[in-house]
């Protein structure tokens, strides 16, 4: 996702704005750019590269800039260059905007354009046909122009404008790509994201889709698609300008992985009452006889979500008796899924901004299926449009390789798990007392799991791991999901290639690709399967494969057959996947340091995937 932040006040604008586009470099980004308004002359400087290259290209500027945008942006049409970085400026030269998300019909605005020989165009992307737009309908009121050019567009945007005609003045519209705007005292700022703001203001609006705002030093007027004047709620940010920030970690990752527990307890909290083994999520207002009545449970979900979902389905089918089909959200549209009005469809997204997670969330509403909605971000698009959310109050997560927000991911499916299953009568009250307090024991046991001594053991495995180019996870059952949860990982921060198989898929070809000494991380925390998973480690061994084995405490018969064991505290097998997420997540960690790979942001990802 592409990074917004937009300045109207009485301080240094440059300063703000950088300061803020430094704090969304989570994101993700190619290029990054500013325009601003000095004395009375729009100004545009760009820059492929980082912000730190924008900061050297601008140079020494005048303290009297009080307006400006930026943007960081992550490459979607035309290549990472200083031409297609934002901001895009109009032919006239008195109008710059910045944009995030799509311009699905921009080639055919375009066309016509160059048809007419009405403008000319500097870049590949999509986004300068809009600047061109607002110049073309623009008499004197940069809202009204903005407002019409946007009735010639199909697609997605949150983007703001700036026009040296107007100074002061920040004009902004958003469809399907956030925006917040952050109310200050003799200030106001526009963002893509809230850490952008947090420094100044702890007060703002969430524009929804199809509003637009004007925004001065001292007024913020929100207006809906028709023009009329919107009263907003005011959103009062909790968050401290410390969960933004490293907090004396080398990487956000590693200190968000550290986060967990109590990331893990907050997800819980007043959600589960251990002495009387009962889950309490009447915040999501299911009657009881709506929960009897589903026959069947769609999760849809991206990547990380994705496998948390996989592990949801066995969980919900264990405890709920409810059939579960799990699809990937980019795909869940294309096959024309059966939905009717007697299923649930569960989507789940870290940023509630997910373009295919929200596609998959409007078609299951308007084939007329209840959508439940499992997100970290209140005000973000899937917590809006959805008909019911459980918040994961994981706080910010900066990093791009998603930890935290997984594992409270995970803790929501269990709870809904457990709650369905007692309302419809298909779990036992022994069997919910011991989940239950399994789960709050939870946030001790990962406490645990991340002490010195323990990490040390797998950052001294991470130094075999990190020489090689492919590495393996098995594992059966649930550790499966987790086998593929911690190969994405590997993959997406150490750029080690790495694959997860089901172990009992060994015989059937990946066998053929074992040779001496080559990494397999083996998953066996599951007592059901633990003899056929131990006889497919020995598969492994047999053939040179250098196995590095996560498993519970007690689990004898593993450390009779392998030397390199991670154990985890003993859990209900059920929870397991929640404990041995986090070796996972380390081992990612500290092959990807020990390779000097960028942690924190790896190559070509971005944090929220914003477009198709």
């Amino acid at each position: 996702m592409c990074g917004i932040v937009g300045y109207a006040g009485n301080k240094e604008a440059l300063a703000v704005i950088i300061d803020g586009l430094k704090k969304l470099e989570y994101r993700g980004y190619d290029s990054a750019g500013v325009a601003f308004l000095d004395d009375g002359e729009l100004v545009v400087v760009k820059s492929a590269g980082s912000v730190a290259a924008l900061e050297g290209a601008m140079g020494e500027r005048s303290s009297e800039i009080k307006t400006g945008i930026g943007h960081t942006r992550w490459a979607t049409h035309g290549r990472p260059t200083d031409e297609n970085a934002h901001p895009h400026r109009s032919c006239c030269g008195e109008i710059a905007l910045i944009h995030n998300g799509i311009i699905e019909n921009y080639r055919s605005i375009r066309q016509r354009m160059l048809d007419q020989k009405t403008h000319t165009f500097s870049s590949e992307t999509d986004t300068e046909v809009l600047a061109h737009l607002i110049e073309e309908n623009y008499e004197g009121d940069l809202l009204k122009a903005v407002r019409r050019a946007l009735k010639e567009v199909k697609g997605s945007y949150g983007l703001v404008a700036i026009s040296s005609r107007e100074p002061g003045r920040l004009v902004c519209a958003r469809q399907d790509s956030p925006l917040v705007i952050g109310l200050g005292k003799g200030e106001n700022l526009v963002a893509s994201d809230i850490p952008a703001i947090i420094a100044h203001t702890r007060r703002a609006l969430v524009l929804e889709d199809g509003e637009f705002a004007s925004v001065t030093m001292d007024k913020v007027e929100v207006y809906d698609h028709k023009g009329l004047l919107v009263e907003k709620d005011e959103l009062e940010i909790t968050w401290d300008i410390e969960a933004a920030e490293k907090g004396g970690y080398d990487h956000f990752m590693l200190k968000e992985i550290m986060e967990q527990p109590a990331a893990v307890k907050e997800t819980m909290r007043q959600r589960i009452n251990a002495s009387e083994g009962r889950v309490d999520l009447s915040e999501l207002e299911f009657a009881a006889d709506q929960i009897k009545s589903f026959e069947k449970i769609y999760i849809v979900a991206c990547g990380t979500a994705y496998h948390a979902g996989l592990l949801g389905k066995t969980i919900i089918e264990r405890l709920a008796n409810l059939p579960v089909e799990v699809e990937v959200a980019s795909e869940f549209r294309y096959r024309e899924p059966l939905l009717n009005d007697k299923q649930l469809v569960i989507v789940i997204s870290q940023s509630g901004e997910t373009a295919d997670t929200l596609a998959a969330l409007r078609l299951a509403r308007e084939k007329g299926v209840s959508v439940l909605a499992i997100t970290n971000v209140v005000g973000s698009s899937v917590s809006r449009e959805a008909d019911r959310i459980l918040y994961t109050w994981a706080g910010p997560e900066i990093a791009v390789a998603s930890t935290k927000a997984y594992l409270t991911q995970l803790i929501a499916l269990y709870l809904i798990a457990i709650y369905f299953g007692e309302a419809r009568g298909t779990i036992e009250k022994k069997e919910m007392d011991e989940i239950v307090n399994g789960l709050a024991a939870l946030p001790a046991k990962l406490k645990s799991i991340l002490t010195e001594e323990s990490v040390s053991r797998l950052r001294t495995y991470c130094e075999h791991l990190a020489k090689w180019e492919s590495a393996f996870f098995i594992g059966r059952n649930l550790d499966y999901p987790v086998a593929m949860e911690g190969a994405l990982k590997l993959k997406e921060i150490s750029y080690i290639h790495a694959e997860a198989y089901a172990a009992g898929e060994l015989k059937h070809g990946p066998l053929a690709l074992i040779v001496e000494g080559i990494p397999v991380i083996a998953l066996a925390t599951q007592q059901a399967v633990l003899d056929k998973t131990l006889s497919n480690i020995q598969e492994v061994i047999a053939r040179g494969g250098a196995v590095f084995a996560i498993t519970q405490e007690g689990f004898n018969d593993v450390s009779k057959q392998i030397e390199a064991i991670f154990y985890l505290p003993p859990t209900d097998d059920i929870l397991a996947p929640v404990l041995s997420a986090v070796p996972t997540q380390l081992i990612a960690y500290y092959a990807a340091t020990a390779r000097g790979s960028s942690v924190d942001k790896p190559r070509n990802l971005a944090k929220s995937v914003t477009v198709e």
